[in-house]
């Protein structure tokens, strides 16, 4: 059987219950976005979700760091790492999807951020770009070769997923209603670094002509 190239992907990173929950590391207005993505994932072929899923002792936590406090500027592995809330501990509720979400259009689901040493805020890679995935040959696999993101945080995991699907893609796209970021000043670090690299940012409403413009060169 002849499998088809050019086929579109919707990665939905990190629709958890920790990005969300004020107890853990909330993302502002990271609810609203859901029935944005419950919309959005019927019209692609292929739905791929992240999941953060890290040790109760990550290094990335600021409680590994005796007076620190939350969002501190550290290291970890001899790279720059924000400290972070504990937040998306494997096999709590902070680490589960958000129920509101439809996960059961999800295709497959890559867990990040198990290594307590090394942070990963891509789906793609860890922070030291060492330790793939596996999502990359998943989706070359499946013939996917244009890639659209939504889900949490913007300015970090969503930014870091897209830059990396660089990696055998130029036609990316973020739906800017289908995210919400961390902080004002990352976020326009991150618009910016997307018109350098000729990532797109559309709204949510574009996305069912450009999916048909796709789809219609697949038939």
């Amino acid at each position: 059987m002849k499998i088809r190239k050019n086929i579109p992907v919707l990665l939905v990173v990190d629709m958890q219950n920790g990005f969300v929950e004020e107890s853990e590391l909330p993302v502002s207005g990271g609810r609203e976005i859901i029935p944005v993505i419950n919309r959005l994932m019927p019209l692609f072929p292929v739905v791929v979700a992240s999941q953060d899923w890290h040790p109760p002792d990550h290094g990335s936590f600021y409680t590994r760091y005796p007076g620190a406090v939350p969002y501190d500027l550290g290291s970890l592995g001899g790279k720059p790492q924000v400290l972070w809330p504990v937040h998306c501990v494997q096999g709590t509720r902070g680490a589960a999807f958000i129920p509101e979400i439809k996960s059961e259009y999800f295709q497959a689901i890559i867990r990040k951020g198990m290594d307590p040493e090394v942070d990963s805020y891509s789906v793609f890679y860890d922070n030291h770009h060492q330790n793939p995935s596996g999502l990359k040959g998943y989706l070359l696999e499946r013939g996917v070769k244009v890639v659209f993101l939504a889900g949490l945080a913007f300015d970090y995991c969503v930014r870091y997923s897209a830059l990396d699907a660089l990696e055998f893609t130029s036609e990316i796209y973020v739906i800017e209603d289908a995210t919400r970021g961390v902080a004002s000043s990352s976020m326009a670090e991150t618009k910016k670094e997307f018109e350098e690299k000729g990532i797109r940012l559309i709204r949510a409403r574009e996305v069912e002509s450009i999916m048909a413009g796709i789809m219609s060169h697949l038939r």
